[in-house]
């Protein structure tokens, strides 16, 4: 009976030791260290006004949060199209990004710093030539629409003889009117109606040589591009997309020298695009202004205008049909 006692105590004492030599050599547990999370006061669109050489010039940024800690985006300068951010750098309520350069000419970054005052952005943009502007940007609207447009009657924005509603952008003018053709025989000034619209729905016609390029700004800040390519995948940068943000779902482009259409119906940020009776972009979000655009104020009516100072270009037949 002693014996058996023995045994048993023996074998407890020698299982608490092997447990407790298992839990001596087990890893000790990393404490939870838990993910700081960014300043956020800067997510969402921001219409952006640069003060540059005694004139203002848009510029639109968009700033969005990927994973739980890092910020990026996109952003639009005075030209060009819309460039990723890879990363924007918070610290102390100032923030800061860089992005290559893309049509310039220099091979240094665009670098950009803002930091929030109340509702706005105030900051300083460096271009890659080494030049510093200050800038404001104030949080972009949304542009819903609560109920669906009323469209009036559809009239005439050219008459086909003269230049009549009608002006360039530049003091000096190339822009033609004959035969029913409103023509830029070479590049020069772009050229606005002097109305401006909100939410509408535009038929033009247009006809290019080869080589060539223009576009149809809507409200004066969005760009539907007309360029010759011949490019079978279409992107955001070409025939019938609107530049830099939405690409077409094919590409329906004639060859240069053949007369080609638009038909665009804007409401709010949504665009419908019928080119050459194909639909290839369908009630889609235009983000924010393109570069090439009159100012960065989206909220407000904006003109027609078409880009004449990237190559000879025709237009005809060009109407409107206002939203009641």
């Amino acid at each position: 009976m002693y014996i058996h006692r023995m045994k048993a105590l023996i074998l407890f004492f020698l299982s608490i030791a092997i447990a407790c030599a298992a839990q001596a050599a087990a890893p000790t547990a990393e404490p939870f260290t838990p993910i700081t999370a960014p300043d956020t006061t800067i997510l969402g669109r921001w219409d952006i006004t640069i003060q540059q050489n005694n004139r203002e010039t848009p510029s639109w940024l968009e700033v969005i949060l990927s994973g739980n800690r890092t910020l990026v985006g996109r952003f639009v300068s005075n030209g060009g199209s819309a460039r990723p951010i890879s990363r924007v750098e918070a610290n102390d309520g100032k923030f800061s990004f860089s992005i290559p350069p893309q049509w310039e000419r220099e091979d240094h970054d665009l670098s950009v710093e803002c930091h929030r005052e109340g509702d706005n952005l105030v900051g300083t943009v460096t271009y890659p030539d080494g030049k510093q502007y200050p800038w404001t940007g104030r949080r972009a609207p949304s542009l819903k629409r609560t109920k669906a447009p009323v469209w009036g009657a559809p009239r005439r924005l050219f008459d086909g003889t003269t230049l009549k509603g009608w002006h360039a952008l530049n003091t000096t003018n190339q822009w033609e009117a004959s035969n029913g053709i409103l023509r830029s025989p070479h590049s020069g000034s772009n050229i606005a109606t002097d109305e401006t619209f909100t939410d509408f729905k535009l038929h033009i016609e247009f006809r290019f040589p080869k080589g060539s390029n223009s576009g149809v700004y809507l409200r004066g800040r969005y760009e539907t591009q007309i360029q010759d390519t011949e490019l079978p995948e279409p992107p955001n940068n070409q025939m019938s997309s609107i530049y830099g943000f939405l690409s077409p779902n094919e590409q329906a482009a004639k060859k240069a020298g053949e007369w080609q259409s638009y038909d665009i119906t804007l409401v709010g940020r949504l665009v419908t695009i019928v080119f050459n009776g194909k639909t290839v972009i369908t009630r889609q979000e235009i983000p924010g202004i393109t570069g090439g655009a009159l100012d960065s104020r989206e909220g407000e009516p904006g003109p027609i205008y078409l880009q004449g100072d990237h190559g000879p270009i025709e237009y005809r037949n060009i109407t409107i049909t206002r939203a009641q």
